[in-house]
């Protein structure tokens, strides 16, 4: 699979930009969730123009599914160094799967505050749906088996991996 990301991170720049305008949404706070989130959420904010620090939140204490993926021996705490109440926030993430991780992130972040508004910005929506959420932004959809999977890697250069599960 050879997906431009940089082109897909500028059509999702305009995209924002037009769905921030038409909410009347000034001075919006980005949080990437960690680790592809992170990067995507540094390059919007770039490209937008963005005063201030972005947010990082690692969501693994979040996750309702440990049974099944396991902890990894090396998390980090969150960084959040703004306040979020009646902020909006842009909650940025890599790819957007079943909601799990949308849902464990939004989860830390109001354990932080209360925002005004979290809009979701995704660079892949792959379909696969488990709790009922949807992105605002979306770089690119993808209709995947449940033995297929993509992956972010990067920070320089940032590329899409498609591949398949191991039996």
């Amino acid at each position: 699979m050879d997906i431009d990301v940089n082109e897909l991170l500028d059509e999702m720049s305009r995209n924002l930009a037009q769905n921030l305008s038409d909410a009347q949404c000034e001075n919006p706070l980005f949080v990437g969730v960690r680790t592809g989130g992170v990067w995507i959420a540094q390059r919007l904010h770039e490209q937008l123009g963005g005063d201030g620090p972005s947010g990082e939140l690692n969501i693994a204490f979040y996750r309702d599914d440990f049974s099944r993926i396991g902890l990894h021996p090396t998390v980090e705490p969150s960084n959040l160094p703004f306040d979020v109440n009646d902020r909006n926030l842009i909650l940025v993430d890599d790819i957007l799967y079943t909601g799990r991780t949308i849902r464990a992130a939004m989860n830390e972040i109001f354990d932080y505050g209360r925002p005004a508004s979290i809009r979701l910005v995704v660079l892949v929506e792959r379909g696969g749906r488990e709790l009922p959420i949807q992105a605002d932004v979306v770089g690119m959809r993808l209709s995947l088996k449940a033995s297929e999977h993509v992956k972010l890697h990067g920070p320089d250069p940032l590329r899409l991996e498609l591949y398949k599960a191991k039996p």
